[in-house]
């Protein structure tokens, strides 16, 4: 009998070991796996709300492991034509683009006020000085006729032409779409406690005032199509991964791409499965060519503001050099 014990005891372990989520999750999402619809935000929620207040000051420290572009200055999620120092250019006075850059939140934090919203990693994000004034507080959305644009046309403030608003809107660079509706996909999960109550501003142009749906229809139907349109990619991964070793959580929409689909679209009938996940029906596009390869055989990377290699163990702390195992880095997993 015990003999028995012991194999059936080694069985499961075996196979736990095989069920692993996406990114080196592990079993993280376990406890989502069989929910639909607006059981399985709930289940998220539940999973990713429980996370480090690493407090608003410590947005700026945490920025150098989650912004930072391959040639070392600021990864600016509002302009092109940034060379920000870490801390040294932060804040301060400004009279045009170029000049700082401040900490912002992609959901205004007039909006929802303090508490845990108000730094959290995954949605306050480093932007230029100059160019987050002139959002100001309006709801993100598609410009039709534009009252100011950032340099080379990259953000856009105006009139919405989005069906279902026609308000002032800001329309961020097409290449941050994806990860700014899927961040906003997170508030909307990971707060779902607060966010029947986030009211202030412009708010309820954008959050319905519930827990579910949580985000009106208008602006739902468009960040899930920019979420379809820019993809998840690599420097969008590595990002979710810095981010959790610093604020013990993740971002689910970025492990699982069209996540979304299963809670507010087309698959909310369908189960979710945290480690047989089946993600959104869109075909993948067709792959680039592959580049030349650079004299010492390292291939250049081709994401946008690529972050540097920056390591962390398979459970999201960051390591040193001098580590041996298995260690990911740009979201991948590598061997030393």
């Amino acid at each position: 009998m015990k003999r028995n014990t012991l194999l059936v005891a080694a069985l499961a372990f075996g196979l736990s070991i095989f069920a692993q989520g996406p990114n080196d999750s592990g079993t993280y999402y376990k406890n989502a796996d069989g929910k639909k619809g607006s059981a399985l935000k709930t289940a998220m929620y539940n999973i990713i709300s429980d996370h480090t207040d690493i407090g608003y000051d410590g947005l700026l420290e945490a920025y150098k492991e989650t912004d930072t572009r391959e040639d070392g200055y600021v990864r600016d999620w509002y302009s092109k034509s940034t060379k920000f120092v870490h801390i040294e250019d932060k804040a301060g006075s400004y009279k045009k683009e170029g000049d700082v850059y401040n900490r912002e939140h992609l959901v205004p934090q007039s909006w929802f006020g303090s508490g845990k919203p108000k730094s959290d990693l995954h949605h306050v994000v480093p932007t230029d000085g100059y160019v987050n004034n002139r959002r100001g507080n309006y709801p993100l959305g598609e410009v039709g006729s534009a009252t100011y644009t950032s340099n080379g046309g990259y953000c856009k403030l105006g009139s919405c032409k989005t069906t279902g608003y026609n308000g002032t809107v800001f329309e961020p660079g097409d290449d941050v779409k994806g990860d700014i509706a899927r961040i906003y996909f997170y508030m909307a999960t990971c707060y779902e406690n607060l966010v029947a109550n986030w009211n202030g501003g412009t708010a309820s142009v954008v959050f319905a005032g519930n827990k579910y749906p949580a985000l009106n229809e208008w602006a739902l139907d468009m960040f899930m199509r920019w979420a379809e349109d820019d993809s998840v990619d690599e420097v969008e991964k590595a990002r979710n991964i810095a981010a959790a070793g610093i604020q013990k959580n993740r971002n689910p929409f970025v492990d699982y791409p069209g996540l979304e689909q299963y809670i507010w679209g087309t698959k909310k009938d369908q189960a979710f499965s945290y480690d047989k996940y089946e993600g959104s029906e869109t075909p993948e596009p067709e792959p680039e060519p592959e580049p030349e390869p650079e004299p010492d055989g390292i291939t250049q990377p081709t994401t946008h503001s690529p972050l540097p290699a920056i390591y962390y163990n398979l459970n999201g702390q960051r390591v040193d050099g001098s580590y041996k195992g298995i260690v990911i880095v740009k979201g991948k997993k590598v061997k030393r």
